[in-house]
């Protein structure tokens, strides 16, 4: 398999690869490290809280701890994707390129889909009489995920396709064909996996804000997630809406990369909203670290 699809990729990328400065190539090498590692550092404290907190093990912390093993999913691809840009190429192969575009994607769709269910979530338990039971929590866990494979899945079977992105040194959806094959698999792929989650999440947000508004503060931040939803994941899902009406491979493949580097800073946003916001997780993270504490806790 060839390392760019298409003579006018490779040309284009080799001119702009040919213009960029050692140091400049360095830090775009490294570029990706920091937003990684960010969220590495962070969501694992969240998980380690779940587990050893009995009052963050509910089912609507259940959502977010779905969320928060997409997000280390993405923080992955990330750090596998920052080992190729040191490297300078891609040294897993055709077949490695499949894989890392699948597990990339699976991980996007996942996180995306895990806000709008952590939205929805929390409207169920603050709005509604009926607090969320264990059933409707696993069950929407595992729709997430089963429909995250199932359109991740679908490039693999032909239904659009992964290559490499315009560096060559990681792989995602490829959008340089701009043909039938992909202009359909996007806009059915965006509708269910990118308009309708930001419409429950702005939706179930908002009705919060107007029904606890009234009486008193909501208890989470209502702004953030929809604004993390939209500005995280809108640049790439423009770059994409550009591939089905232009040919994309006009823009400079540094831009076309700046996406990527935005979507690869959600995580880290997601960690500081979900977990660190969290005034119930900051108790867990102290009883994570203060052994004597929990079980002080646990004899009272």
């Amino acid at each position: 398999m060839a390392l760019y699809n298409g003579g006018a990729w490779a040309e284009a990328a080799r001119e702009e690869l040919g213009q960029l400065g050692e140091r400049q190539r360095e830090w775009q090498s490294l570029g990706p490290c920091p937003l990684a590692s960010g969220s590495w550092r962070c969501w694992p404290w969240g998980r380690c809280c779940w587990w050893k907190t009995p009052e963050l093990r509910t089912p609507s912390h259940l959502l977010v701890l779905s969320l928060a093993l997409a997000d280390s999913g993405i923080s992955l691809n990330a750090l596998v994707a920052a080992t190729s840009s040191l490297l300078r190429r891609w040294p897993y192969g055709s077949e490695g390129c499949q894989a890392h575009g699948f597990q990339g994607f699976v991980t996007a769709l996942a996180s995306i889909c895990s806000s709008a269910a952590v939205a929805w979530g929390r409207y169920h338990h603050f709005c509604t009489r009926s607090r969320l039971d264990w059933n409707t929590a696993v069950s929407l866990v595992f729709f997430v995920w089963l429909s995250s494979a199932f359109w991740a899945a679908l490039p693999l079977l032909g239904w659009g396709h992964y290559d490499y992105e315009p560096l060559g040194t990681c792989c995602t959806l490829d959008y340089s064909r701009g043909d039938r094959n992909f202009t359909s698999f996007l806009f059915t792929m965006a509708f269910f996996n990118f308009l309708l989650p930001l419409f429950i999440t702005v939706v179930s947000y908002r009705l919060m804000e107007q029904k606890l508004g009234k009486t008193s503060r909501p208890p989470v931040n209502t702004v953030l997630p929809a604004r993390t939803l939209l500005l995280g994941w809108g640049p790439y899902a423009l770059l994409y809406l550009y591939a089905t009406i232009a040919d994309a491979t006009s823009i400079s493949p540094k831009l076309q990369m700046v996406p990527a580097l935005i979507a690869k800073a959600v995580p880290t946003v997601n960690a500081m909203n979900y977990a660190l916001g969290s005034e119930m997780v900051h108790r867990g993270i102290w009883q994570c670290l203060s052994p004597q504490r929990r079980e002080h806790s646990r004899e009272q």
